[in-house]
């Protein structure tokens, strides 16, 4: 059974927003940023910037999806 999603405050643009993504999803969220030499919130204001109509969840999770199929 998959874990339930956690909720997490982010700072986009000096804006704070909360989002809620499953732990696996936080967990491999951090080691993208970090491999960019960003912080969480910079990665994320980024995807926010680009996501178009879609939740920045969403967005996040494609994102994440995307980068370790090597896209």
């Amino acid at each position: 059974m998959p874990d339930r999603p956690a909720k997490r405050s982010l700072t986009l643009n000096g804006h704070r927003t909360s989002v809620s993504l499953e732990p696996a999803f936080w967990d491999a969220f951090r080691p993208i940023a970090a491999e960019r030499g960003q912080t969480l919130n910079a990665l994320a204001a980024e995807i926010d910037a680009r996501r178009g109509e879609v939740g920045l969840a969403s967005a996040i999770r494609v994102h994440i999806l995307n980068h370790y199929r090597g896209g």
